[in-house]
């Protein structure tokens, strides 16, 4: 969002906010926003709980009718969202498909069934898993919702790259730089 269709909606948060309780209300909505603060040239409502898709789909179409508002510069609302760590492995890093590279990967896990609905947080790392080694362990990073049931859904399951078959495992935080001299970023 513009800084200042930000600014707009906030001089007049508190109509705003009453406008889309009396929106939500009309939809047979048991949600209620409670107030509307900035962030970073964005807005965030904060309501009684969590939306569903058709309720932010609502106070969307609100914000993109509000007086002076360029509508282009109106994110889709998402609920928060928090990251989920997780590993890929089974993959050598120099195979008939080439050396192994983030932007290799990213182009894989685009076209891949499990990572369909999934946005990367991060650029994912290739890390070999010792210095004589040719196998490589992927660190990846997906934004996931507050209680991760988009890691859940994929962790433990196995897909192709190119003939070889890969395990996604869950991890806690991974490495964001590497630790050794052999290691990929």
């Amino acid at each position: 969002m513009t800084k200042s269709n930000a600014e707009l909606i906030m001089k007049s948060a508190h109509k705003h906010i009453a406008n889309i309780n009396e929106c939500l209300k009309n939809s047979n909505s048991d949600i209620i926003a409670d107030f509307i603060r900035l962030s970073n040239n964005r807005i965030i409502i904060t309501m009684n709980h969590s939306a569903n898709i058709t309720e932010l789909s609502r106070i969307e179409n609100f914000l993109k009718k509000i007086n002076n508002i360029n509508p282009v510069s109106i994110e889709v609302p998402h609920l928060p969202k928090s990251k989920s760590y997780m590993k890929i492995v089974g993959l050598l890093y120099n195979s008939e498909l080439g050396v192994v590279t983030p932007d290799f990967i990213k182009g894989i896990l685009k076209e891949t069934h499990l990572f369909k609905d999934i946005t990367l947080a991060s650029k994912p790392r290739i890390i070999k898993a010792s210095p004589k080694s040719n196998k490589v362990v992927v660190w990846v990073d997906i934004w996931d919702s507050q209680s991760g049931s988009a890691a859940k859904n994929i962790i433990n399951c196995h897909f192709n790259i190119g003939y070889f078959v890969t395990t996604i495992q869950g991890t806690n935080m991974n490495p964001g730089i590497p630790q050794c001299k052999n290691c990929w970023k």
